[in-house]
Parts: structure tokens; C-alpha cells; sequence
């Protein structure tokens, strides 16, 4: 079991079980819903999903996707899709208590992907913003 929320608090989850898999989706509706390159997102079971506190926000963005998130702080939550994903919902990890425990086994959408998401590995890197 594990458990996650959006920035501010207002929306608290918890999930019972284990996922049923795990990606990075690099499509363009996450990209722009996220405002990031990519999401990190992991599946489990209707069932093993549920709201425990707060009432998070819907935006449709296609016909048959539902995406919820904080009304409050607009921290995006979830997203279910009955006709791409049936008897799934798609959490995104970085809002568990514990995303470390949960790595993406995959890239998916890469057709989308930006051209320059490929040299990210070749960038220097800083524990913390250089001053």
C-alpha cells in the first residue's frame, strides 16, 4: 500500500496493491498538461485507487481522457481513459509519498518526443541551482 497527494494537501490518495506497470509518457497532451517534458506515470487496478481526502478537479483532454488534479494548487493527480487503459487508473508517481520505489520500466509516445529531450544525459549537473 501506498499513498500520495497534490502539492498543497487539499487531495490525498491511496493505492492498495501493486502496479501494473510503469512509464514515462512523452505525448503531447501530458507535456502540455504538465508543462514538462515528459510524465512519469504508473497504472494500478480501479479497485486499488481511491480519494481519501478532498476533491480533486476534472479536465477532459480528448473525448474519452479524464484528467484530475487540485483545484487548489493544480498539482496534476491522475487520469483514467476506460478506452485506452480499461480498469486502470494512471497515477503519476512524483505525487506518491514514495516515488523513489516506483521507476518507470519504459518510454512511451516518442513519436512526440522534443528533439532535444535525447541530449538531456549530456547536460551538467548540479546537486542544487548553481549560484
Amino acid at each position: 500500500m501506498t499513498g500520495g497527494g497534490c502539492h498543497c494537501g487539499a487531495v490525498r490518495y491511496r493505492i492498495e496493491g501493486e502496479p501494473r506497470h510503469a512509464s514515462v509518457c512523452h505525448c503531447e497532451d501530458c507535456r502540455r498538461c504538465a508543462g514538462a517534458a515528459g510524465v512519469a506515470w504508473m497504472a494500478v487496478g480501479n479497485e486499488e485507487f481511491a480519494i481519501v481526502e478532498g476533491e480533486p478537479a476534472l479536465y477532459r483532454s480528448s473525448p474519452d481522457a479524464e484528467r484530475y488534479f487540485c483545484g487548489t494548487c493544480g498539482t496534476g493527480l491522475y487520469y483514467v481513459n476506460e478506452k485506452m487503459l480499461p480498469g486502470l487508473v494512471d497515477v503519476q508517481i512524483v505525487t506518491l509519498d514514495d516515488p523513489e520505489n516506483y521507476a518507470p520500466q519504459i518510454h512511451v509516445q516518442t513519436a512526440d518526443e522534443l528533439p532535444w529531450e535525447a541530449s538531456l544525459p549530456e547536460l551538467p549537473r548540479f546537486e542544487r541551482y548553481p549560484g
